[in-house]
């Protein structure tokens, strides 16, 4: 069996304090947690420094462990001394995921309870929530985004901050306005090397001067002429994509009359619809000869918008 230097593990003096015991223990926990990091042996050396400080923070099993004094270095052959005295910690019958140089200090039970202890210590970093504005034509065909949040984050003291991040998002296609991108781990840091919290990004449209939007419905209004909307005409719709659809206009199409195209709204499993609105628009009549036109469309029909 080996001699571990529990201060040299978490590189620290033997003379440091509790909370520079602590401050070094949470670097070295975020730096190996088996989560994040990507080093080789890094579970082991999170294990390791887990080990380290479930002795050195205890002060019973601080001062037990420092009886031994400072002669000895890591990795020596070891066994405790036949005097040897852990400082009167109870066995028990359970395991845990300390060593076999630290049982044979404190015992199975001492074992079992830091394992224990330092499950407890790890807690999953807190969820945090955005919003982002996309275009409508991204919400149709994907995109990729760098979006610049303030996230909290520690120090190599251990101290919380807050710091400014840039993330790469990718807007998946169909997304909706309302809806949230889950970016796993990008949110405030994990406590005692616990998994860092989950990013929620609330996704909003800008809005467009020519399309509104309802869901996954996109509609469109279409201004027209009277004798567009009279005689029926053929036009051709901007999709949000620059795409051109060709729509047959019929006859004595009346304002605010609603022409389906059948999934052309925001695509998904069951893509929306586009909803071309007709807005009629008159014309002024400004010069004598347009103001004539419109007395000879009035003496061509016997109209009366009225009943009243």
């Amino acid at each position: 069996m080996k001699f571990k230097d529990y201060y040299e593990t978490l590189g620290v003096a033997r003379t440091a304090s509790p909370d520079e015991i602590k401050q070094a223990y949470r670097k070295l926990a975020r730096k190996y947690h088996p989560d994040v990091s990507k080093e080789s042996g890094a579970e082991e050396r999170f294990k390791e420094v887990g080990e380290a400080f479930a002795v050195l923070k205890d002060p019973e099993k601080r001062a037990a462990y420092d009886q031994m004094g400072s002669n000895w270095k890591s990795g020596q052959d070891f066994n405790p001394p036949p005097d040897w005295n852990s400082g009167g910690f109870a066995d028990g019958e359970f395991s845990g995921d300390q060593s076999d140089f630290f049982e044979s200090l404190f015992g199975r039970g001492a074992r079992a309870q830091a394992g224990r202890q330092s499950q407890a210590r790890s807690a999953k970093g807190q969820d945090q929530h955005a919003k982002i504005m996309i275009d409508l034509i991204d919400a149709y065909q994907g995109a990729k985004r760098t979006i610049g949040l303030s996230m909290p984050a520690y120090d190599d003291q251990g101290q919380l901050f807050m710091q400014e991040r840039k993330l790469d998002v990718s807007i998946p296609q169909g997304i909706r306005a309302g809806q949230n991108l889950r970016l796993a781990g990008q949110a405030g840091p994990g406590f005692g090397g616990g998994p860092a919290g989950d990013l929620y990004l609330e996704i909003g449209i800008h809005p467009d001067p020519r399309y509104r939007v309802d869901g996954k419905d996109v509609f469109f209004d279409l201004p027209m002429s009277p004798w567009e909307a009279a005689l029926g005409t053929t036009v051709n719709i901007p999709m949000p994509t620059g795409a051109l659809l060709e729509l047959t206009i019929p006859a004595g199409t009346a304002t605010g009359r609603k022409m389906r195209l059948k999934g052309k709204g925001i695509p998904s499993k069951e893509p929306g619809d586009l909803y071309v609105v007709p807005n009629i628009v008159l014309p002024k009549a400004e010069t004598e000869a347009q103001k004539e036109a419109y007395r000879t469309l009035q003496g061509a029909f016997d109209f009366k918008p009225r009943s009243y």
